[in-house]
């Protein structure tokens, strides 16, 4: 308990038990739906909200951790919680002007959506160059999440519905560059098939499912996946040759081992037989 008020505090919350609640702490795993009343106030006694008493009525709130809520503060307060506990907690605030900092991307108009896009994209080109790849990863997911909430007010097909669509293309395969560094592979083919299905001639979307398909030892989708690229693109041929001798020479060496494990597993000796006389 000592722990986690000093972690709070470290983060500028204090904590204040008003009634012990039974049970041992939950670990609280995403996706764990939390029920709770609330009464928020300033720190001179102002009541802001009540629970109990807003809209007439009392009505609790109901939280599932790890949605991201809005109030991110409100699933840090709650973790630290037994079931039936009643707590006062004090946080400290920071109010900033506007324009003085971002908008969290709940609170963007869809212009202000459209121009973060840009930024986010470079943000992330920047984090990849540097070698942080799961932080480029999530601003290209960011990025594309941005899009397709303004995608889905376009009508499909539509001049503004094929731009975003070329925005969100091109974002989603930075995001499966960096999939395929983590070995997410089969990711990566789920990803880049959904674009060739639109788009069957991607050469960098083949290219990426090609080498998630070897990486899985689907040799056959793999070399189909090559093939095409040869025939979309021939000066991408030394290229396409060196992935087909990696892909070939991994192949070989599963084979070699998985040869060499059957064989010991089945070249054993029978011990001789004996005969003992009386």
């Amino acid at each position: 308990m000592e722990e986690e008020a000093r972690k709070l505090l470290a983060e500028g919350i204090k904590k204040k038990l008003t009634s012990p609640g039974k049970g041992d702490l939950s670990t609280f795993p995403n996706g764990t739906k939390v029920v709770f009343h609330y009464r928020t106030s300033l720190c001179e006694g102002t009541v802001l909200d009540d629970s109990r008493t807003m809209g007439g009525r009392s009505k609790p709130m109901e939280l599932i951790l790890g949605k991201k809520f809005k109030l991110a503060v409100w699933e840090r307060l709650v973790i630290t919680m037994r079931e039936g506990e009643v707590a006062e907690f004090t946080c400290d605030t920071k109010v900033l002007p506007p324009g003085s900092f971002q908008l969290d991307v709940w609170a963007m108009t869809d212009e202000e959506k459209l121009s973060f896009v840009p930024q986010i994209h470079e943000e992330g080109n920047k984090l990849f160059k540097e070698g942080h790849i799961s932080e480029a990863r999530d601003k290209y997911y960011n990025g594309i999440a941005c899009l397709k909430n303004l995608q889905i007010k376009e009508q499909p097909g539509d001049e503004s519905w094929l731009k975003l669509d070329g925005m969100i293309t091109t974002l989603l395969l930075n995001y499966c560059q960096c999939l395929l560094l983590e070995g997410q592979y089969y990711e990566v083919i789920e990803h880049c098939s959904s674009l060739l299905f639109k788009y069957e001639n991607n050469v960098k979307a083949l290219y990426k499912r090609a080498k998630a398909h070897a990486a899985v030892w689907n040799e056959t989708e793999a070399r189909a996946d090559f093939a095409k690229l040869l025939e979309l693109d021939p000066s991408l041929g030394p290229s396409v040759a060196k992935e087909l001798k990696t892909m070939e020479e991994r192949i070989r060496s599963k084979q070699k081992e998985e040869k060499g494990r059957y064989k010991d597993l089945f070249n054993y000796n029978t011990p001789p037989a004996t005969a003992t006389t009386g």
